[in-house]
């Protein structure tokens, strides 16, 4: 029945009209609009859009439109970021097609994709390495830098290092593309008395135009629906670019974040009472403390040479420094709590400095080769990319004799919880030095080509030759793992049935290195497996509306699984969770997207996503992950209305999720299934173009006022979700 109504769904995108049209939309507030160009002369590509015109090199290096490239791709532009108003990376992930977050606490946030963890990451295509959940910043970050996010799933290891399965984001930096002077100024407040300045300006510094400059800036200030908590936040960025030559180019760029949070969450609510019932809390309810932050900076420098040598010829080398940093003085709260007197809690005051610096080399050759009468791609690619990461740790100074994990005092009384409840307990000087210090070292190369079989057929056909490896230890976990010289092949094939409908199919393999251990506190082995997928990629209007439909398979041996509830390792009175290889993992699905402009002055993508994923043994792999997720936002703008009134909205819904474990401190065990049920999330947007310069815009998320979970079942704890909030704006563009 499946399989009819995919087919079905397909034969209703191949009967669609393709007619031509011409759209405007208005550019509002607070993000640029998309660099307007096309790669065919009679394509009609205006700004404000949700499609991309331009090539991308996310998934194989060769500079390939969405439609060319064969795998599942979806871009969040500039013009989507401004109607959702999406401020940090953790928001576009959140409603991007396809993908799914879960949050930890105030920092440290998870993504995923088809049911596996997504691991590789890339700022403007070079590979980066997050810190466990980004408890560096790094999913917290800023987009104003960013003119777009590209998602493309499924296995990218030709240019990612390691074949994970999930998917690949790619970070687009804002360039210092255009000659004209110009830019924006915004200024927004919003709910828990939450506001922020942003500015964007550029353009060309000598006559000519040949060396340009762009500048980004963005100031917050604010609080959370949860108790204590608020933050301060900057962004700079900057970027030059100089044409040396007509042929040559230059860039050169710093980026500077920094996050001052007080009050942040360590971890979540408790999810039990003392007597094994479920603890239910009021939304605000916080385990944090005035005096907890976790301030998180975040800076890349960064330089590009690019030359073309002619005949479709040309040579690429960047160099980026990526360094991230924490300091961290937070309070994690575990156990049950008695429903009566509220005692029950123990408690862990930490403190620690962490940084890791990342320094890669990456250079690519890109090519046309003219063989019997057709121009074929090429690209050959190297990468060279190091990481060192080490985190100091500062004793509390309120510790006890030691009696296992409770070595600090118990919390208190937790239904009376306020800001005095824990009082600082004060840290000492002298740091512990090297509870973490790691070495990750990556080497790459690899190619790719592309060959023109046919007007109707391509044919892609590449690999990447990977050596990786991670060397260190983590809280007291030793490691040195990885691998060299393993093969990873890529094959894809585009054949074109239509002028504007295009069928693909790509396969390559999967091997990822993993971190977690077993009971006897081995490390397990890397996973290793194949990935297929195939599909059915269509435009219309002159590429105005692009849709896609997909079906993959994902098989995988060694992937590790939770085996059972924490336990303790030895001479440390931590918990640890062990893990288990399962082998035989099968994840199998389907995506559908929409995206465009259908009709004059409106924007539109939705998404809807599907999967299973099963051990050998028939069992539910992943299960913390849902299964399906359906995301949708439009906007249709009414340019009669001064100058352009613009409305739209949105619905993200998320499936049920869970993870089995037990009710902490029952002996024997009694087991529980922590679970989020299906959800669905309304968002609503309006913009009032006043003139040529001026916009004001609101945005409402969670009209509905849903409660719901953003993350359940880790170390027995869940978290709210965000409740009903807004934002108004106003925006000067010059």
């Amino acid at each position: 029945m499946k399989t009819l109504w995919l087919s079905g769904c397909a034969l209703l995108v191949v009967s669609l009209p393709a007619t031509g049209q011409t759209t405007q939309q208005p550019t509002g507030n607070g993000a640029s609009p998309e660099t307007e160009q096309t790669q065919e002369s009679d394509d009609i590509v205006v700004s404000g859009r949700y499609t991309l015109p331009d090539r991308i090199d996310t998934a194989t290096g060769l500079g390939l439109t969405v439609r060319e490239t064969p795998q599942s791709v979806s871009i969040v532009t500039a013009q989507r970021i401004l109607d959702q108003n999406l401020i940090s990376v953790r928001d576009v992930i959140e409603n991007g097609v396809g993908v799914a977050v879960n949050e930890s606490d105030d920092v440290r946030n998870s993504f995923f994709a088809r049911g596996f963890d997504i691991q590789n990451t890339q700022i403007d295509g070079v590979p980066t390495a997050w810190a466990l959940g980004g408890d560096r910043g790094e999913t917290i970050a800023d987009v104003s830098i960013y003119e777009r996010v590209e998602i493309v799933r499924g296995a990218t290891g030709l240019l990612s290092g390691v074949g994970d399965p999930s998917a690949s984001i790619n970070l687009v930096r804002k360039h210092a593309d255009r000659a004209e002077w110009g830019g924006y100024l915004n200024a927004a407040y919003g709910s828990w008395d939450t506001w922020r300045v942003s500015g964007d300006v550029g353009g060309a510094v000598v006559p000519n135009g040949t060396l340009r400059v762009r500048a980004v800036g963005r100031y917050e200030e604010g609080n959370s629906f949860t108790d204590f908590y608020s933050n301060r936040k900057l962004v700079l960025y900057g970027t030059l670019e100089g044409d040396i030559t007509d042929d040559t180019l230059l860039r050169v760029g710093f980026s500077h974040q920094r996050n001052v949070p007080k009050g942040a969450f360590w971890g979540s609510l408790p999810t039990f009472y003392s007597d094994g019932t479920v603890a239910e809390w009021d939304r605000s309810k916080s385990t944090a403390q005035p005096w907890t932050t976790w301030t998180t900076q975040n800076q890349n420098f960064f330089a590009t040479l690019r030359h073309d040598f002619g005949e479709g010829w040309s040579l690429t080398g960047n160099y980026n420094r990526l360094r991230n940093t924490q300091y961290t003085r937070i309070l994690y709260l575990f156990g049950n709590v008695d429903r009566t007197t509220g005692l029950g809690l123990g408690s862990n005051p930490y403190s620690a400095d962490g940084e890791s610096i990342q320094d890669s080399y990456d250079a690519q050759l890109k090519g046309k080769l003219t063989i019997f009468g057709r121009d074929h791609e090429l690209v050959l690619g190297y990468l060279n990319s190091v990481i060192n990461r080490q985190t100091d740790t500062y004793a509390a100074l309120n510790e006890i004799p030691p009696l296992g994990f409770f070595r600090f005092p118990p919390a208190g009384n937790f239904l009376n919880w306020n800001e005095n409840s824990y009082p600082d307990p004060g840290f000492s000087s002298t740091p512990t030095v090297g509870v973490e210090q790691e070495r990750i070292r990556q080497i790459g190369y690899y190619g790719a080509l592309r060959v023109n079989v046919a007007d109707w057929l391509k044919v892609i056909g590449g690999g990447r030759v990977a050596n990786w490896r991670q060397k260190g230890v983590a809280y007291g976990t030793q490691r040195d793992y990885g691998d060299s010289g393993v093969f990873i092949p890529y094959v894809g094939a585009l054949a074109d049935l239509t002028p504007n409908h295009r069928l693909y199919a790509s396969y390559t393999t999967i091997f990822l290195p993993q971190s977690v251990q077993d009971r006897n506190f081995e490390q397990l082995d890397p996973i290793r497996g194949k990935a297929y997928e195939v599909g059915l990629k269509s435009a219309f209007f002159n590429e105005a509306l692009q849709t896609s439909v997909a079906l993959f398979r994902i098989e995988q041996d060694n992937l590790g699984q939770i085996d059972g509830t924490p336990i303790t390792r030895p001479g440390s009175g931590i918990p640890f969770q062990p893990y288990r290889a399962a082998d035989g993992v099968v994840s199998e699905g389907f995506e559908i997207e929409a995206t465009g402009s259908p009709l004059p002055n409106w924007n539109v993508n939705v998404g809807y996503s599907q999967f299973k994923a099963r051990d050998a043994n028939d069992n539910d792999a992943n299960t913390d992950q849902p299964r399906r997720l359906l995301k949708a936002f439009t906007t249709y703008t009414v340019p009669s209305v001064l100058n352009g009134l613009t409305f739209g909205g949105g619905a993200n819904y998320r499936s049920s999720a869970y993870s089995n474990g037990t009710v902490p401190g029952t002996t024997p065990a009694v087991p529980f299934r922590f679970e989020q049920g299906g959800f669905l999330l309304v968002n609503l947007m309006a913009r009032l173009a006043v003139n040529d310069q001026v916009s004001v815009q609101a945005n409402v998320d969670n009209v509905l006022d849903k409660t719901y979970f953003s993350q359940v079942g880790s170390f027995g704890q869940y978290r709210y979700g965000r409740p009903r909030n807004f934002t108004v704006s106003a925006n000067y563009r010059f």
